[in-house]
């Protein structure tokens, strides 16, 4: 099968937590699939993921090898910070100091003839990460919170609080978009978290197009357990993309 013959979709990133200690994996877990959409199944393959600092092309500051094997659904399950080491050290990763973005480079037959699958940012560093890395600072250092959790349980409209921060949705709610969201500019996101078994629907008003699908939506479902991330740019006066549904 030839290498450009398949799409490598990204699922989820979230923390994984162990009691008694502070997590130093994040679990990623993937869909495999061809270009005619049908599943890539128990197949052993070959997953290069990196951590990249500041940009989608900016420096790897780690990276790592994994060679799982896809289940029936074409699902891979895999753990950063738990490969083969080919760079750096993940507990080493100053996350205060990001933005940080994974790049998912594949081999379909599990060798070492990569194909490139883009990258997607890491929009909210697993909480207990960040307080190691603020563990290490030390009383001289002034750590700047880049973006604030703002509580969202009830169904409204975007507003210019959200701009830059954390939506983060514990109840089942519906966020819309409004016609002319002056308050965020064109390059401006939001970061989207689902927590715990919550769903976040993402709907527009009208004349705004969301995923180039005019008064289109997103639907964001957490597992029970688990936080689901998303992230939402602006990319014209009444146009959005979004990411991680």
């Amino acid at each position: 099968m030839p290498l450009k013959s398949y799409l490598f979709y990204l699922l989820f990133l979230q923390a994984l937590f162990s009691m008694g200690q502070t997590p130093e994996r994040i679990s990623y877990q993937a869909s495999i699939r061809n270009t005619d959409n049908s599943v890539v199944a128990d197949t052993e393959i070959a997953v290069k993921l990196a951590i990249l600092q500041n940009s989608f092309s900016g420096t790897a500051v780690y990276e790592e090898l994994h060679r799982p094997i896809t289940s029936s659904n074409g699902i891979v399950s895999l753990e950063i910070g738990g490969g083969s080491v080919l760079k750096g050290e993940f507990s080493e990763i100053d996350w205060s100091k990001g933005p940080y973005f994974v790049e998912t480079s594949v081999d379909l037959k599990g060798g070492s003839s990569y194909t490139l699958q883009g990258a997607s940012q890491l929009v909210s560093v697993p909480y207990a990460l960040h307080a190691k890395t603020a563990d290490r600072l030390s009383d001289e250092d002034t750590y700047v919170l880049k973006a604030k959790p703002i509580s969202f349980t009830t169904s409204r409209n975007t507003n210019p609080e959200d701009v830059g921060n954390i939506i983060a949705c514990t109840s089942d709610a519906t966020l819309t978009i409004i016609d002319n969201f002056a308050a965020m500019k064109i390059g401006d996101v939001i970061n989207l978290e689902v927590h715990n078994g919550a769903i976040l629907n993402v709907e527009t008003g009208n004349q705004v197009s969301l995923n180039y699908t005019e008064n289109g939506n997103a639907i964001f479902e957490s597992a029970v357990g688990n936080v689901r991330f998303g992230l939402l740019r602006k990319i014209d006066i009444n146009a959005y993309i979004i990411s991680g549904q």
